[in-house]
């Protein structure tokens, strides 16, 4: 038996990091307690193994009295002495015992046990391995999905991505490498529990550090964030150096960069702008290429109404209303988008305009003026060509018409004149 737990100290020591001292103490432990269950039960053991050879050694604890009730855990006064001279009533002698007495059934549980201790030791490691790596992205092989959970292989432990922390969209299968970001470790009954996430915006942020020098050395700074997973994400930049054009450098030469990332997140829209301090700015420059038309801006309710035409709707709203919800996120303000009202002039509205237009022809009334726009001539311009037989037959007498146009062509010159 010597020779197994020699083996097992050195692989848990060589393989999985832990002590000797530490699975002897485990293995001693186990051990009986399986034994104390069996049929050593009511029997006090001392055991000891030794870590260069594996090498174990088993002591029955036995009180000394002077009538003996239970012999496996007491010995008369007498034969207490004959193996410690030095032994009086109420102490305990230790009497050796073979390590094999202490049955099968023993062996067997400890090893139960000293495997279940394992299990504890590796799940006490994954804190102080991983700590250090919360809030950076790992890699891993996918392993098995349970009940929406994906778990994936981290090489020195298993980590978890709930379905929470899960891209809407993306489906990976058995064997597929992931990268991930390292979200937080987690308390459960079972251990520590490394969680894992791909829909959180700090995501796309450590790629943006990983993948942008200007953002890693401080020159560039994310100041503001919004993201849909899987759909679209809106980043807001600025330049601590004068010199250097915050949106350019996350783009990268020929939006290199960005597309880099885009891959990484399997298509999504990153839409990245220059940041500005001014609320009503932003929000301008964040639904652009859409034209407001006009911009209300409440500050007491953190509110901004923005007008846009017909045309601009869509592209300021987006799909489904995720611009403007990711503009407002961006932001922290309420964005309201609302198409521009057009004011449609009624014909009699127009003809009541070109009426009024006419009668500011000296000598020429509403009611003349109302009949000639009836018939077409809606401006003392187009009067150029038109003679009194044209009047005539709009029903105008010809003494009339000769008048009109007499009145018209004076106010013609006069106009040429002025000009």
């Amino acid at each position: 038996m010597s020779s197994e737990i020699l083996s097992v100290l050195e692989y848990m020591e060589k393989e999985k990091g832990i002590s000797r001292e530490d699975m002897i103490s485990a293995i001693i432990t186990a051990i009986k307690n399986a034994a104390t269950k069996g049929v050593n039960a009511g029997q006090e053991l001392k055991i000891e193994i030794d870590p260069k050879n594996g090498k174990m050694n088993a002591w029955a604890l036995l009180q000394v009295v002077d009538s003996v009730s239970d012999p496996k855990s007491e010995v008369h006064i007498e034969k207490a002495r004959q193996m410690d001279p030095a032994a009086e009533l109420g102490g305990f002698v230790e009497k050796e015992i073979d390590p094999a007495y202490l049955g099968r059934i023993a062996a067997q549980t400890a090893r139960q046990a000293i495997m279940q201790r394992l299990r504890q030791f590796e799940k006490e490691r994954i804190y102080d391995d991983f700590k250090d790596q919360v809030g950076d992205i790992v890699s891993g092989i996918v392993r098995r999905r349970e009940r929406g959970d994906l778990f994936i292989d981290l090489g020195k432990a298993e980590a978890i991505m709930p379905s929470r922390e899960q891209v809407p969209g993306e489906d990976y299968a058995p064997g597929e490498r992931i990268r991930c970001f390292l979200l937080k470790i987690e308390a459960s009954n079972r251990g520590p529990e490394l969680i894992l996430s791909r829909s959180s915006t700090k995501f796309v942020r450590r790629l943006f550090e990983l993948e942008v020098t200007e953002i890693a050395d401080g020159t560039v700074r994310i100041q503001a964030f919004a993201r849909e997973p899987g759909y679209r994400t809106k980043i807001a930049v600025i330049s601590t150096d004068a010199k250097v054009d915050p949106v350019g450098a996350c783009v990268g030469a020929r939006g290199a960069r960005v597309k880099s990332i885009v891959r990484e997140l399997g298509g999504e829209k990153i839409d990245i702008i220059r940041y500005f301090e001014d609320p009503k700015e932003m929000a301008l420059e964040a639904l652009k290429p859409a034209i407001p038309r006009s911009v209300d801006v409440d500050s007491v309710n953190k509110r901004i109404r923005i007008e846009v035409s017909e045309d601009d709707l869509a592209v300021a709203i987006g799909r489904k209303g995720q611009n403007a919800r990711l503009t407002s996120k961006l932001v922290g303000w309420k964005i309201d988008i609302i198409k521009e009202e057009v004011k449609e002039v009624s014909i009699e509205a127009k003809k009541q305009q070109a009426a009024a237009g006419l009668s500011q022809v000296e000598g020429i009334g509403d009611d003349v003026a109302e009949r000639l726009v009836m018939n077409g001539l809606i401006s003392p311009e187009l009067f150029l060509d038109v003679e009194t037989e044209d009047l005539v037959d709009m029903g105008f007498e010809e003494a009339q018409a000769q008048d009109i146009l007499s009145k018209v062509n004076a106010f013609l010159q006069t106009q040429k004149i002025s000009s």
